[in-house]
């Protein structure tokens, strides 16, 4: 069997700029590529080298995000990290709001909401 893997997933947000600058300000990502894309839209490819969340708003801010809400189909985005404590404290300094702490196996983790209602789970196996 062939070798798979996740390149990127791509979410619509109300602010395309400001999802980009939280998962910045969190995980160090930086933003490969940015521009128009479909509908008109605003879209930021936000990652590393090898993988991305595309992040897609309207060009127009003030509406309400299009898509789906939480749980329909989506239920979190899962983000690996090395240092949980130190995400959790960036979170915290963001405005974020951690909850959902587990330490099972195989590792530890917690949950934040963003500002348009996306849940992320962040998980450390260290």
């Amino acid at each position: 069997m062939t070798h798979a893997r996740i390149e990127h997933a791509n979410l619509t947000v109300s602010d395309s700029s400001r999802t980009a600058a939280m998962l910045h300000a969190l995980f160090g990502w930086n933003i490969r590529w940015q521009g128009l894309a479909q509908s008109d839209g605003w879209t930021i490819h936000i990652g590393n080298d090898d993988d991305y969340l595309a992040v897609w708003s309207e060009t127009q801010a003030g509406g309400p995000p299009l898509g789906h809400g939480k749980g329909a189909p989506l239920n979190h985005v899962g983000i690996v990290v090395d240092d949980l404590v130190e995400v959790e404290r960036r979170a915290v300094a963001h405005g974020l709001t951690p909850f959902g702490h587990g330490d099972y196996a195989p590792g530890r983790r917690f949950y934040f909401v963003d500002p348009d209602g996306i849940e992320f789970e962040i998980v450390s196996y260290r």
